[in-house]
Order: structure tokens, then C-alpha cells, then sequence
């Protein structure tokens, strides 16, 4: 593997992961992971552009930005790129009605959208939501359509809370997907869109961009794809095994993002 000096010359702007980055969610909110909040202060201080850019799908993003607050960081809500916002734009600008099968803490995010006789379903991690009767529910209002929509807030198969591994939405989307022969619309990582949506927001081409995250596939793989550069922190949902995925390698492995911050901020500016 190339040296860190090559490795992060020409970054001008880091899309950071959330969940399992900054923080391990959980009872009373979660806690930060160590050394996080500083990290982020750091980058913030430096000449580099900084974008949040999460999956979060049980909190809207102002209660997602609320909590992180309490928790210590610099973070603003017109900082965060997330699935929920997204998603609406999606809905008004092709007519879509949706049926949500969604977690209650996200439903706020949906207040302006017209739901009444649904033409698709939007799912995202309902967590105890996620019942036998909902997810028929769901099934049931595709194959009532001539031609279904579903879109999915995310494709994650896990990810950590305090408490250990939590099942996200990604295995009920495949299921619903089985189910009724159709491919879900990803919106969220590793959806291209939902990077370039990010990193249009900060002024940086993919190039000059590198991603902070946990995921090996959602944030690594889907930011390599996109042309950016991705280093995993061993936080959060990493295992072991990630450092020797059969399809995709991180640009870099650090064992948290304060790691993370040190080297950038060391080879960045060079």
C-alpha cells in the first residue's frame, strides 16, 4: 500500500460517516466515540471542507444534529447530508405518493408529503416496525401496482449501538424485493447520487475528496466508486474481516477517526 503522503495528496474536503464514526447510538442517545469530538473540531479548524454524510433513518436530521450537540460536536443541520431530505425531494419531483414503512423517531421529515392512495412505498430502518403485518402491508401495496416503486433510505445490513449489532433495513428491502421481482431505488449511501449531493454541497470534486466511514461497503466501496478516496476506522460496525474484503480495499485503515484526522492534517497541507 502506498505511503500516506501519497495516498492523501490533493484532498481538499472529507465526507464523514456518522453512526459508528462519531458515535455508537444506543439508550439515552449513545456516546461519542473516543476522541471524536475533538477530531471534528480539528478538521473543522483546518483549511479542509467537512460534510457530514449519514444513513440515518430512525432520527430526523434535527434530532440526529440535536443529539450530537449534547454529545459535544460542531455540527449544524445545513452541514448534514442524510436519506430522509433527500427522499422527499425525490417524492415531490416525480409525483410519488408513498406508503411508509419507516421508523416513528424520521416521520416528522415526511409532513409535507402527500400520502393519500400511494403509487410506491419507502422504506428505511423501522426497527420494531419492522412486523410480519407491516412488511405485508407493504408487499401488498407493490403488487397492487402496475408498475411498483420502491425506495429504500439506505441498504445497510447492520450497524453497532452500544448494546452490540443492530439488523438494518438492507435484508427487509431484499426481502420486498424477492417478494415482489422488483430492484429498490437506493437513496443514501453507497448510492452515487447521494455522494455527489454531498460533495456538491461543499465545492469539492470527487478527486480532491476523501470518505471517513465504518462501512466497508456502503462508505468505502460506494466513495471509491464515485472517484473519491475512503479510509475505514475500525469503529463501529468494522471487523476483522474488512481489512480483507474479496471486493473491496480502503485507500487507508485507522482505528478511529481521531487517527484519521491526525494523518490528513499532517499530509494534507504538504
Amino acid at each position: 500500500m502506498a505511503a500516506w503522503a501519497e495516498r492523501l495528496t490533493g484532498v481538499r474536503g472529507v465526507l464523514l460517516d456518522i453512526s459508528g464514526v462519531l458515535y455508537d447510538s444506543g439508550v439515552g442517545g449513545g456516546a461519542a466515540i473516543a476522541g471524536s469530538v475533538e477530531a471534528v473540531a480539528r478538521l473543522k479548524r483546518s483549511p479542509l471542507k467537512v460534510r457530514f454524510c449519514t444513513n440515518e433513518s430512525q432520527k430526523s436530521r434535527r434530532e440526529l444534529v440535536g443529539l450530537l450537540q449534547r454529545l459535544g460536536f460542531d455540527i449544524s443541520e445545513g452541514e448534514v447530508t442524510a436519506p430522509a431530505p433527500a427522499t422527499c425531494q425525490i417524492l415531490k419531483e416525480r409525483g410519488l405518493r408513498p406508503h411508509l414503512l419507516i421508523h416513528e423517531g424520521v416521520r416528522s421529515e415526511f409532513d409535507d408529503i402527500d400520502m393519500s392512495n400511494p403509487n410506491c412505498v419507502v422504506i428505511a430502518d423501522a426497527g420494531e416496525a419492522f412486523s410480519y403485518q407491516n412488511m405485508n402491508r407493504a408487499f401488498q401495496v407493490l403488487m397492487e401496482l402496475e408498475n411498483p416503486v420502491l425506495i429504500s433510505l439506505g441498504k445497510g445490513r447492520y450497524y453497532k449501538e452500544t448494546s452490540g449489532l443492530m439488523l438494518d433495513v438492507g435484508g427487509y428491502m431484499k426481502a420486498l424485493e424477492y417478494a415482489c421481482g422488483i430492484k429498490a431505488e437506493v437513496v443514501g449511501k453507497p448510492s452515487p447520487e447521494f455522494f455527489k449531493s454531498a460533495l456538491q454541497a461543499i465545492g469539492v470534486e470527487a478527486h480532491q475528496a476523501i470518505m471517513i466511514g465504518d462501512d466497508i461497503v456502503g462508505d468505502v466501496g460506494g466513495a471509491q466508486q464515485c472517484g473519491m478516496r475512503a479510509l475505514q476506522v475500525r469503529t463501529g460496525k468494522f471487523r476483522p474481516s474488512d481489512e480483507h474484503h474479496p471486493e473491496v480495499r480502503a485507500d487507508g485503515y485507522v482505528d478511529n477517526l481521531a487517527e484519521a484526522v491526525d494523518l490528513l492534517l499532517k499530509h494534507v497541507n504538504k
